[in-house]
């Protein structure tokens, strides 16, 4: 009997600061009996729900089931920055600039199309700009070397034929309130999210058409007749196609051993600034930065019901375990708190109200942990740092494939290479590690 059993679960450290903001959140049911569906989604991500959103829109007829181990938005979902990002942005690259010009076309092309996907899921949920604003992104640069950066990026954009406005310090000045950034490039396609907001808007607007269930882990799953049985803790689920939509957690159901890398990143946001402090800030109201060199540091400015509060989002390690620590927290929050401190000399005093750490997952090639994994067992996993648009994608591709048996976008990812191996711990660990702090010392003032 083909069985595969979860070696471990997620587990979260610090609070996921975009929820924490939040008022306090409805609860969805636990799964406490067994139950029989045709398709169970196994993941409440960004993936995860949008598979399960594109089922049901393909086929209202169909059984879905989605569990998500712990609550909704808690998770990698509701850790991230919140930018839904059109343009290509390789993470790996000076620049962001992707592998060509056809190859960038055709990742705008889709990106675009999860960001339609979304803006659906806004309109029917009814969000408002504080959850789900299409206000675009700058990348700002803060050194010689990012001004380049952006100069080369507009350069770029301009043979997409993509629109982009080439801002000097003066300008972005005037965007941020912060005098700490030397140029700006915006690009107004992308979206900026309240990650947690609009996680907990799709899960809700589901919850009323399909089953929904959260501090609900899957154990595993094994071969039953011509289907499969999901366990959880409370009850079984009987099921036809099992959708494995957990991002690295993949692994630990025994896919994809030794390819996938486990990066953690941080973040930090501030208590609600006054009105004396937002004054004294200056700038526009709400606005994303990523930086000029991708290692560097993004920042957001948000306000809305949560009040007016700046994220910092920096420093980044390896995990295998898929799990930090409160003391790489500690230690990364000391370096928010610097960069803050360089971006925002004026606002002394601001304290930092939520600090906490979520999981990426990335392949040494860029490629997806996507396709039919077992007979009627399929995986969307492995977004490599671009959850928000990657998992939406993902999560409808791989709706589209199962109920369609057909799908331009699952195309895009099965089309891609394998995922190499990793070298063996401890030298993986170890490489991934002393690689990322370099790339973090190289991008300095960004």
């Amino acid at each position: 009997m083909t069985k595969y059993t979860t070696k471990r679960l997620p587990r979260q450290t610090g609070p996921a600061g975009w929820n924490a903001i939040l008022p306090e959140q409805l609860a969805l049911p636990v799964l406490e009996q067994d139950l029989t569906v045709d398709i169970t989604v196994i993941g409440g991500g960004f993936a995860g729900l949008s598979a399960a959103r594109r089922m049901h829109q393909l086929d209202p007829s169909l059984k879905v089931a989605v569990l998500e181990a712990g609550r909704f938005a808690d998770s990698s979902a509701g850790r991230n920055s919140g930018f839904m990002i059109d343009l290509p942005h390789d993470l790996s690259s000076d620049n962001y600039a992707g592998d060509g010009l056809e190859a960038d076309r055709a990742e705008i092309a889709l990106n675009r199309r999860a960001i339609g996907f979304a803006k659906g899921v806004s309109a029917e949920c009814q969000m408002p700009d504080e959850i789900f604003d299409p206000c675009g992104k700058y990348n700002a640069a803060a050194t010689r070397a990012g001004d380049k950066h952006n100069r080369d990026y507009v350069e770029h954009l301009k043979r997409l034929g993509e629109p982009c406005e080439f801002l000097d310090k003066a300008q972005i000045h005037e965007v941020t309130g912060s005098p700490h950034y030397t140029s700006g490039v915006f690009c107004p396609g992308t979206v900026m999210l309240q990650p947690a907001g609009y996680i907990r808007g799709l899960s809700q607007l589901l919850a009323g058409q399909i089953d929904v269930f959260e501090n609900t882990p899957a154990t595993g799953f094994e071969r039953q007749g011509n289907g499969w049985q999901v366990m959880t803790p409370k009850g079984k689920i009987a099921t036809g196609t099992v959708v494995l939509a957990n991002n690295g957690h993949l692994e630990s159901f025994g896919f994809y051993q030794r390819q996938l890398m486990h990066i953690c990143l941080y973040a930090s946001i501030t208590e609600r600034l006054s009105n004396e402090q937002t004054k004294t800030l200056g700038g526009q109201a709400r606005w994303g930065v990523t930086p000029a060199d991708p290692m560097g540091t993004s920042v957001r400015r948000i306000s809305g019901s949560y009040g007016d509060r700046i994220l910092i989002r920096t420093c980044a390690s390896f995990h295998p375990t898929i799990e930090t620590s409160p003391m790489r927290v500690r230690n990364a929050g000391w370096v928010h708190d610097r960069k803050f401190a360089e971006r925002f000399p004026h606002l002394n005093g601001v304290r930092m109200e939520h600090r906490w750490a979520g999981m990426l997952c990335l392949s040494r090639n860029g490629s997806a942990a996507f396709g039919e994994l077992d007979q009627g067992v399929f995986s969307a996993c492995c977004q490599n740092g671009l959850g928000t648009a990657r998992g939406t994608l993902q999560g409808m591709g791989v709706a589209e494939l199962i109920v369609q048996g057909t799908s331009d976008i699952a195309d895009h990812f099965l089309a891609q290479p394998e995922l190499p191996k990793l070298p063996p711990e401890p030298f993986a660990a170890l490489g991934a590690n002393t690689y990322l702090m370099w790339k973090e010392w190289r991008s300095g003032k960004e």
